[in-house]
């Protein structure tokens, strides 16, 4: 039996199949859980590699086989774009074999002026990231090679409109779209068409939640014509939820739509958007994207609408709507006078069809389309850029909030606890003088991947400045230390209870006259640490060392094992 679904162009056994011989060709075996399916048409998966749990994927769809075809789907797209790797540094090692992303990649060596290569992206683009010309090139260096010697990886797009060939920068690729513009299909118009919808998806739900629009509902008549999502809605309804089903075309001009749910127990409002040139296929896609992953039980904490427009308009919020749809929107969206009619619209009957109206679309918005297609894996994939359309984060992280920042400093802490005494204080004094917030976490700007509970996971800025003090015997740097760690409340009670100790007995005359009451008060253990650390008899707390591959790490070392399989 074969299934076939609008918008796929294979049947769901068929891809399911083929994906599932893929990936066992790499090596890759994947592990089913949390199948949910409490609502009528609404089905979701989620999907992680045996060898590797942090590869996961979910799935979402209208029946059981679209839910696992689409995990799979999901999984290809994050393999195939290699976005599993996009947070983590990849070690010394693979930094400096022939290729660290793709085959095609290029090297741009950086000028001692800061300036960007000429070679890389087009005049219009660098206008774009760098229009004062004052980012230094050195930012462009990825995270995930971490090779400032080597240079600027960049990787070859197309521009969609004349075909030209553009070569850009991993990191800024990392730094501002993030997984937007992913897709993996049966076909290359398939994957295509699913990039350019999630685009539309995002950037429309920005520009409603953003100006607090209000959409019109769709008409029960019009439900009806699609018998399993009117079969959903009326499962969530009689589950005791208010579901409104809107219009996000903005008048017919975009392939949008949304449901949003209403939780009578508390008050809160969860907005839910799909997209695709089929009205029927976006509808779908926003009515399944509300239960992916969640069981009704958990649709709760979602924060009421909101009266103040800076609040909603924020980056945060709208980030917090990316990452899971669960930021606050505005009263005005929850009004009964829209300000767009509803629009019964249909733009597209076929794959290529779809594709070249979304095309058409974003090119009368002025913008270009510039893509990159993967087939290496074995299936399609491809990640699409809009600049000035697709981007998650603001232009201004390229310079602000770039995360290529650990570059500077991870040579350092890859071997901290072998460092001499000057180049603890060397850098102590970098991470002084670096615009890092004190509460960022380590393993974050490592590209560290390292399990919870651990001393490097719990590791902050504040506290690696505080050690780093102790290391060398800054006694002011030490009490300042201390003093943020005391009202820093997330770091470990035990760990905390060592600096408290720490700040005592830099502040009391004589430690000898006051150990009796410390040990009362701090215990043993936290004592001889203490002393431990602050006499340098001890340095660093439990951290280990890392090493230039993160072998310190077996966590790190199954994601690098799992990268490696990519080019079998």
């Amino acid at each position: 039996m074969q299934t076939f679904i609008p918008g796929k162009d294979a049947a769901l056994e068929s891809t399911i199949d083929t994906m599932q011989a893929k990936l066992a060709e790499r090596g890759f075996k994947l592990n089913e859980s949390s199948l949910l399916h409490e609502v009528d048409a609404i089905w979701s998966t989620h999907m992680k590699d045996n060898d590797c749990p942090m590869l996961f994927s979910n799935g979402k769809g209208a029946t059981e086989l679209a839910a696992r075809a689409s995990a799979y789907g999901e999984f290809f797209e994050r393999l195939g774009t290699h976005y599993f790797w996009t947070h983590f540094h990849l070690g010394a090692t693979r930094a400096n074999k022939a290729f660290v992303h793709y085959p095609q990649e290029r090297w741009f060596a950086r000028g001692d002026d800061g300036k960007w290569p000429a070679d890389i992206l087009n005049d219009e683009l660098h206008a774009f990231y760098n229009p004062d010309s004052e980012i230094d090139a050195e930012v462009l260096v990825d995270l995930n090679s971490g090779n400032v010697a080597r240079g600027i990886c960049a990787l070859p797009y197309q521009r969609v409109r004349d075909g030209a060939e553009t070569y850009f920068p991993v990191n800024i690729i990392g730094n501002l779209y993030v997984s937007n513009g992913m897709a993996a299909g049966n076909t290359l118009m398939e994957a295509r068409t699913q990039a350019l919808s999630e685009i539309f998806e995002r950037q429309i739900k920005y520009r409603i939640i953003s100006e607090g629009l209000c959409l019109p509902e769709v008409p029960d008549e019009v439900i009806a014509r699609f018998p399993n999502i009117a079969a959903g809605i009326a499962g969530l309804r009689k589950a005791g939820f208010g579901i409104l089903v809107k219009d996000a075309s903005l008048g017919g001009k975009y392939p949008v739509m949304n449901v949003t749910l209403v939780h009578p127990k508390d008050q809160g409002v969860f907005s839910s958007y799909g997209a695709h040139p089929r009205f029927e296929i976006a509808l779908e896609r926003a009515m399944t994207e509300l239960l992916q992953g969640r069981a009704l039980d958990s649709l709760e904490g979602f924060p009421e609408p909101g009266f103040d427009m800076s609040e909603i308009n924020a980056v945060a919020n709208l980030e917090i709507h990316f990452v899971d749809s669960s930021g606050v929107i505005s009263w005005n969206f929850m009004g009964d006078t829209p300000d767009f009619p509803f629009a019964d619209w249909n733009f597209s009957n076929t794959t290529e069809e779809d594709y070249q109206w979304l095309v058409d679309c974003i090119h009368r918005e002025g913008n270009d389309i510039y893509v990159a297609d993967f087939s290496e894996q074995g299936a399609y994939s491809c990640r699409i850029l809009v600049p000035g359309f697709s981007e998650i984060y603001p232009v201004e992280d390229l310079e602000w909030e770039n995360n290529s920042i650990g570059n500077a400093i991870r040579p350092k802490l890859v071997r901290l606890n072998t460092l001499s005494e000057q180049e603890c204080a060397d850098l102590l004094e970098q991470l002084q003088t670096m615009n890092v917030n004190d509460e960022r976490p380590l393993w974050e700007i490592l590209g560290l991947a390292i399990p919870l509970g651990t001393p490097w996971k719990q590791l902050r800025v504040g506290e690696l400045k505080t050690l780093l003090a102790l290391a060398v015997g800054d006694e002011d740097a030490i009490l300042e230390g201390c003093d943020w760690i005391h009202h820093f409340k997330d770091l470990a009670p035990k760990r905390r209870l060592v600096y408290r100790c720490i700040e005592s007995m830099i502040n009391v005359e004589d430690v000898d006259n006051y150990r009796r009451s410390m040990v009362l008060l701090y215990g043993v253990d936290t004592v001889r640490q203490a002393e431990a650390l602050l006499a340098r008899s001890e340095r660093f707390f439990g951290l280990e060392t890392l090493g230039a591959d993160m072998e310190g790490s077996p966590m790190h070392q199954t994601l690098l094992a799992a990268y490696d399989k990519l080019f079998v």
